[in-house]
Parts: C-alpha cells; sequence; structure tokens
C-alpha cells in the first residue's frame, strides 16, 4: 500500500467535496482556520501588518464558482511543522474562479469536513496554501501496514507486469572489468531490483562486443606474445596498436603451457583465431566470476558475434535500403542520419566490407525491441555520450521504426559519469597488490562489497569520489555502516527484550497514541513514504533515491532511540516502541534488499 498516495488522493477528494459544498451555500464560519503565518518551505513569506484601523472589513465571502473538479498539486513540505502535506488546488483554481487564490484557500478550508479522514486538521497560509496535518489514527494506520507487509512492504505495481530490459556494464572483454564499470555495473543492478519492486518484469543482460577491430587487436597481441615464447619462431612484430598489459602476457603463458607451442605450426588465420577464442572465453569467465563476487547476476550474455554470424546484421541493412534510408559514397554505404535527426551521417558498411559498431548498434536495438520488451534502458558511460544521441536519434526516428518495424520510443540511455577513487585525499590509479591499472576485483580487496555497491549506486548525472578511508571506517560517518549498524541494533534490542519476557506485540494489540514524541512521530513519517520512493525511483530511472531514503530511515531512528526509553518503560508504552522499532527494522531490511546489500543482524 503506497501511503503516500492514499493520503495524496484523499486530500485531493476532500477538497474537492469541500468546493461542491462551497459552490452551493456560502461558510458557516466568519473566520475559517488560518495558521498565523505561512510555513517555511512551501510558501513566500506573507505581509502579515495588521491593516489600519480605518480600513473597511471584508466583503462577505460568495458561493464558488460552478465549474470542473479542482486539480491541484498535493506534496509533502520540506518543513512540516504547519502541515504533513500541502495543497495548491486553490491556486491552480485561481484563473479559471476569477478570484484570489488566497481567498478561494479561506472558503474551502472553511466547508472541509474531516471527519472520518486520516487528517486531524487543516489551515490556510500564504497565496492560498491548503495544509493538511495528519491525525493519531494516521500514525497508527501507517505502524499496522509496515507490520502486516512485511517483507513486501514497499512493493507497489506501477509496472503492472510490463517487460523492461536492462542492460549495463557491457564491458570489452578483452580485458578486466574496470572500477568504471563497477560503477555502472551496481547502478544497474540496483536500477532493475527497483523496478522489480515497482511490478515490472525485469531483465537484466551483457552485451558482449566479441569481434570487431579490439578484438582484432586483442587476438595479434596474445599471437604475438604467444609467438615470443616460441623458441623456434621467427621475430615477431608486435601489433602498434596491441594490448600491452601483463594480462595479454599472462593469457599467451597460459595456452604456451597448455600445447607447447604447437599453435605455431598453423595457418596465421587459423592460430589467431584460436588465440582469440582462448583470450575471450577466459576473460569472461573471469569477468563473471568478478561480477559473481559482486552480487551481480543476468539473465544473458549477448554475443554480437553471434549477431554477425546469423545474417541478422547484414538483414537489418538490406531492411534499411529498401526503405530507401542508404546511400553509397566512397565505396561505404551510409545511413541518411541527418533527414532522421541526427547530427551527421553514419558509415554502416566501410569500403573493406566490414560493418561499423554503429551498424551493429542498430541491429542489437532492433533486436532488443523485437523480443517484446516494453521498455529497454541502456546504462552507458558519459564518453559515449555523443553515440547515444545519435543512435536515440536514430532509432526513435519514425522512418527507422517503419523500415524495422518496431517502436524506438521504447528505448532509454542513462549515462554515468566518471568515477575517483580517492585515499588519503589523493587519487588512486592503480592497485597496491598489483601495481596495475584498478579493477573491480582489486576494489573488492580494499573493502567489502556491501561498502562497495552503496557508494557506487550514487547519481548518476554526477560525478563520483569514492572515497575508500570513508567506505572502511566503522562509524556514524560512513553511511552503510550508519545503516548497517541501526538493523544490526534493532535486531540486539528485541533479542534482549526477548530474553526478559517481551515479544513484538500483534500490530492490532499496539496502542500507536502513545507514541506522542516527535522523534517517534517524524521516524513514522518517514517509514510511510518508502513505497512512494519505490515509485519516484522506478520512474525516474533514480536508484540512488533509496540509498538517501534509508540513510535518514536509520538517522531518524537513532534519534528516537536516544531520545526515548524502551527497556524500563511501562508495558504498553514498552510494546508501542518495540513495535515501532520492529517496524523500522522492516524498512531498512526492505531497502538493503533492493540494495543487495547484507542486513546483520550482530555488528
Amino acid at each position: 500500500m503506497n501511503l503516500v498516495e492514499e493520503a495524496k488522493k484523499q486530500i485531493s477528494d476532500i477538497i474537492n467535496t469541500a468546493c461542491e459544498k462551497a459552490r452551493h451555500t456560502p461558510p458557516l464560519e466568519s473566520n475559517p482556520p488560518d495558521s498565523g503565518e505561512p510555513p517555511k518551505g512551501n510558501t513566500p513569506p506573507a505581509n502579515d501588518t495588521p491593516p489600519p484601523a480605518n480600513d473597511p472589513p471584508p466583503p462577505d465571502r460568495k458561493p464558488l464558482p460552478a465549474g470542473d473538479p479542482l486539480r491541484g498539486s498535493v506534496e509533502i513540505p520540506r518543513d512540516t511543522s504547519h502541515g504533513d502535506y500541502a495543497a495548491t488546488h486553490a491556486m491552480a483554481a485561481a484563473k479559471q474562479m476569477r478570484l484570489p487564490s488566497r481567498a478561494i484557500a479561506e472558503t474551502l478550508a472553511a466547508h472541509i469536513d474531516l471527519e472520518g479522514t486520516d487528517f486531524e486538521s487543516v489551515s490556510v497560509a500564504g497565496a492560498g496554501f491548503l495544509n493538511f496535518t495528519v491525525s493519531k489514527k494516521w500514525y497508527g494506520k501507517v505502524m499496522q501496514t509496515v507490520l502486516n507487509e512485511n517483507a513486501e512492504y514497499g512493493a507497489v505495481n506501477i509496472g503492472d507486469g510490463k517487460k523492461v530490459m536492462v542492460e549495463f556494464v557491457s564491458a570489452n572483454p578483452t580485458g578486466p572489468i574496470t572500477v568504471g564499470n563497477a560503477r555502472g555495473a551496481v547502478f544497474g543492478d540496483t536500477l532493475a531490483a527497483v523496478l522489480e519492486k515497482a511490478g515490472y518484469d525485469v531483465w537484466r543482460e551483457f552485451y558482449l562486443n566479441d569481434t570487431g577491430n579490439q578484438v582484432e587487436l586483442f587476438g595479434k597481441s596474445i599471437e604475438a606474445r604467444y609467438l615470443q615464447l616460441c623458441p623456434n619462431a621467427e621475430a615477431v612484430e608486435f601489433p602498434e596498436d596491441g594490448y600491452h598489459g601483463d594480462d595479454i602476457k599472462e593469457l599467451a603463458q597460459k595456452m604456451y603451457n597448455s600445447d607447447g607451442g604447437a599453435l605455431q605450426e598453423l595457418s596465421e588465420e587459423k592460430r589467431r583465431e584460436k588465440l582469440t577464442q582462448f583470450g575471450l572465453s577466459h576473460n569472461i569467465e573471469v569477468m563473471k566470476t568478478h561480477l559473481e563476487r559482486y552480487k551481480i547476476r543476468f539473465n544473458e550474455w549477448f554475443s554480437e558475434k553471434k549477431m554477425h554470424e546469423s545474417g541478422y546484421i547484414a538483414e537489418t541493412v538490406e531492411a534499411l535500403d529498401k526503405a530507401g534510408l542508404l546511400y553509397e559514397k566512397d565505396g561505404a554505404i551510409w545511413l541518411r542520419n541527418t533527414d532522421l535527426g541526427g547530427d551527421k551521417d553514419e558509415v554502416l558498411r566501410k569500403s573493406n566490407g566490414f560493418f561499423t559498431y554503429y551498424t551493429a548498434d542498430i541491429a542489437y536495438h532492433r533486436n532488443k525491441l523485437e523480443r517484446g520488451f516494453d521498455k529497454v534502458v541502456d546504462i552507458w558511460g558519459a564518453d559515449h555520450h555523443g553515440h547515444a544521441k545519435r543512435l536515440m536519434a536514430t532509432m526513435t526516428s519514425p522512418q527507422l521504426g517503419q523500415a524495422l518495424g518496431v517502436d524506438g520510443n521504447k528505448l532509454r540511455f542513462l549515462l554515468m559519469q566518471m568515477i575517483r577513487i580517492m585515499r588519503d585525499g589523493e587519487v588512486m590509479k592503480v592497485s597496491k597488490r598489483t601495481g596495475k591499472a584498478l579493477t573491480l576485483n582489486d576494489l573488492l580487496d580494499e573493502i567489502n562489497v556491501d561498502a562497495c555497491r552503496f557508494f557506487n549506486n550514487a547519481r548518476a548525472d554526477s560525478q563520483l569520489e569514492f572515497d575508500i578511508d570513508l567506505a572502511v571506517r566503522q562509524d556514524s560517518e560512513n553511511p552503510v555502516y550508519y545503516v548497517q549498524y541501526a538493523h544490526a541494533r534493532i535486531c540486539s534490542l528485541i533479542r534482549a527484550l526477548a530474553a526478559e519476557g517481551f515479544e513484538v506485540p500483534q500490530p492490532k494489540q499496539i496502542n500507536t497514541d502513545l507514541l506522542r514524541h516527535e522523534t517517534e512521530q517524524e521516524l513514522i513519517r518517514q517509514l510511510s513514504l518508502l513505497p512512494e520512493e519505490i515509485t519516484l525511483a522506478a520512474r525516474d530511472l533514480e536508484p540512488s533515491r533509496i540509498n538517501r531514503y534509508v540513510t535518514e530511515v536509520a538517522s531518524r531512528f537513532h534519534k528516537f532511540y536516544t531520545a526515548c526509553r524502551i527497556k524500563g518503560e511501562e508495558n504498553e508504552l514498552l510494546e508501542a516502541r518495540l513495535a515501532l522499532a520492529e517496524a523500522t527494522r522492516i524498512v531498512i531490511r526492505n531497502c538493503l534488499e533492493v540494495l543487495n546489500i547484507t542486513a546483520p543482524e550482530k555488528m
């Protein structure tokens, strides 16, 4: 149950019921409810200077003019001291009604009946905000919802079973997973989990760039290092643009140890093919192992090479040609991409007969859309910004959609900004252990996987400084430790009270009217937000909301635990506070489950 959504709907209904009354009868009250001064954070400062004594009295309020139901937004203000929800319906209606928005709000407030609702009061502030304060009954409703739904609390169904593919990482298999890939990996995995929690049917996919120029150079590099190990081989010149890393030498050594140099007897083409396949197979298995360590698994590792071999890419080009979207120039085949909305035309087949990466990307995204996904999300690095913009223009053009029979408007590209690993205030570029460029596996040797996932799940549109010193700290400055400690602290409390004979009461047995302390009510209000946070994170494709939300839950719990004694209180109050602690534990655990981070019971 989304308690925030329910409250917003209830407020809109309350306002429109009051509006219908106000359209037929003037208010009975001469002085409608007013907060006295505008709430901070959701209204501009109001002029509260009293009018001069000789000013004429305000005219009697008349019925509101007839018209359509009122529409407006209902939001949770930053400062809730004047109300838990602020509605803008009066301001939205001012132009239609040709009345001052403040006067409309006052008339509405005078006709509002809160009997049987989740609210205990309404006030008018500023230019016409209607501020609603929740009732004691509402706090009990939140507690019961969390405790009853338990592991399901937070789940919503805005997806309604729609199919979504999230393609992420898709790192070049010519080397290990880098720390840059690590950021996109956890963002994509957490986004997939958020979408699942929001009711979508999610498919995780890794696109393997296992063919093309880089793979060819990779194979040539291994071949050169392999032949350098063969005592009878002729002198071998290393490729000018080849891969010089030690990992290439290690791959060559593995193959040489396996066959004793037998490959040197094969033709250059067959030898290179075998060494390339050996290197790719080895690297892909290493990538899978390292991602598994990072708690990331995929439904499919989609091979670009197989797409070429099946003829699918050639068929895609043929379909574009039939639609009149291609032309030939200098022996190459070009896509009329400027006609499709791009900033330049694109080469699809080079003069040597080889298809370009752009061609493979069009075919791959055609394939995705043909598989019946309702939404396709690509998570790429920020260095692919220009390519993503051009490809989006291509795929969303009506001409290409008609030619390939797909709807490119189902595509979304998310670009991950750069990451810098910091230690002692300086950028860490190489591993202490290996002296080589820092990889995901190196990072997981430095810090635990939970910290790595939490820190990397930051906003995609901001550069990330990953502070290793902070990630290994065991205090409140480290956000993941802070959240996990809150969960462990609650588990410890529940065990201690169980030893004294106190169990978490059944939801209907809790007297939530006793939870009157400010920190208790702030915590309950925060717990009520989880379904809404899942909804917004899924809608905006922004999984880092869950990091910020659960950190705030932990913060409010620690404040409550400091301010409100539990052990030693009267039984009824003790049980109410124990139930609040358990509800908090459920929310923290559910958030950490979405983030795929451990919820420890002891620390």
